[in-house]
């Protein structure tokens, strides 16, 4: 025994099976759709699918038992990594391929709940949403949600307040909405609730941003919510709530890797045939720089993606893995995205390329799952203790 470490065959194989499908079957549909389009028509992405089943590819965050492929947190992470490397991958991996996993908070839930809205989701693989960020803030939700979840009788809930950035939201069947039932500023008085998508009362609002797939704000007057669609009991939402979070930044982290590499990969054919001042810009030192300096950053950060999924893997603590694997990622990959534009120069902000629209998604991504910001809180806390008093770990 050396104590070395390699992925495992078997995801190794995986990611070869998701890096040919993606280059030999959703690349050259997805080629044929304008720049910006974040989806692929029916009778284009039906075959697409039905062949992502077939390959073990579908729903893979999702439980093998409820129809999902089941991998594991570093299968995820290998597979997101693959599903980014398209023009519309940092927020429709696959282009839909692959289908849209349940929010994994909901498998926390009774047999019923997973019956009647996971499995059907798995099965439709279709985008859901998770409502958490507010007009009062989004990182900080043990304080900041002011949506109000009033008990009436034994029987039902009534929703009051809204929610802004809420991604997916626009024809989905169902998604979880955090409510407060308790005092304001209570990690206790937090709710989890299944909401219908359709629910009366409940008013959807697009919010145009940088990227053409536009999140949305959510207002609920006086939406009425089943007792029976509580998820988890009374005032464990905010639990609910991390766990839906921390899980969910590995594969977040592991897509950026892949636009990231994908855009280098541009870069460095572009630099080997590119000929400027009588000579290659693969041969310019600087540009030589720029593509060392992207590719070793680019492996220190998958690096620690994997850690964080080793750690979760392994039934352990991973909050604080998570988040430096979410910082590190999303900010290497927002640089050399930018080194890459800057290598090819106008074409790479042209609408010929992928790169402007990556350089514009990544951006949100740095904000997306928590800013980095709080995440450097995150560490800083487990480093230092509270208000910086020491006794964290070394």
């Amino acid at each position: 025994m050396t104590g070395a470490w390699e992925l495992p065959e078997e995801l190794r194989m995986i990611r070869d099976t998701a890096r040919r499908f993606m280059q030999n079957d959703v690349k050259p549909v997805e080629d044929r759709l304008e720049h910006d389009a974040f989806a692929l028509p029916d009778d284009q992405l039906a075959p697409l699918q039905a062949k992502a089943r077939q390959l073990g590819l579908w729903c893979v965050r999702s439980p093998a038992e409820h129809g999902g492929a089941g991998l594991s947190l570093l299968g995820q992470a290998v597979v997101a990594e693959e599903a980014a490397r398209c023009r519309m991958g940092a927020y429709v991996p696959a282009c839909g391929a692959f289908g849209a996993d349940p929010p994994n908070a909901i498998f926390l839930g009774t047999r019923e709940q997973i019956e009647r809205y996971a499995v059907p989701a798995i099965q439709k693989g279709k985008k859901l949403f998770v409502a958490i960020s507010e007009a009062s803030g989004g990182s900080d939700p043990a304080r900041a949600i002011r949506t109000r979840a009033e008990k009436r009788g034994n029987d039902r809930y009534v929703l009051n307040g809204a929610k802004l950035w809420i991604t997916g939201a626009a024809d989905a069947d169902w998604g979880l909405v955090f409510a407060r039932t308790g005092a304001g500023g209570d990690r206790a008085g937090i709710s989890c609730f299944i909401v219908d998508g359709n629910a009366k009362g409940l008013t959807k609002t697009e919010i145009p941003v940088i990227r053409s797939y536009s999140p949305y704000e959510l207002h609920f007057d006086d939406v009425e919510v089943p007792a029976e669609n509580r998820l988890g009991a009374e005032g464990a939402g905010f639990a609910i709530c991390e766990t839906w979070l921390v899980e969910g930044r590995v594969p977040y982290a592991a897509g950026t890797i892949g636009i990231a590499q994908a855009a280098l990969e541009i870069a460095i054919e572009w630099a080997r045939s590119r000929e400027v001042f009588r000579s290659r810009l693969a041969d310019k030192q600087a540009i030589q720089w720029m593509i060392a300096d992207s590719e070793m950053e680019l492996r220190a950060a998958r690096l620690l993606v994997y850690q964080a999924a080793w750690q979760g893997d392994l039934g352990k603590p991973m909050k604080t893995e998570a988040s430096i694997a979410k910082v590190v990622a999303t900010e290497t990959a927002g640089r050399v995205v930018d080194r890459c534009i800057q290598i090819l120069g106008g074409l790479g902000v042209a609408k010929a390329l992928p790169l402007e629209r990556w350089y514009r998604e990544l951006r949100i991504k740095r904000i997306g799952e928590g800013p980095s910001e709080v995440h450097r809180m995150v560490l800083a806390r487990e480093l230092l203790g509270p208000g910086g008093q020491g006794g964290g770990r070394r």
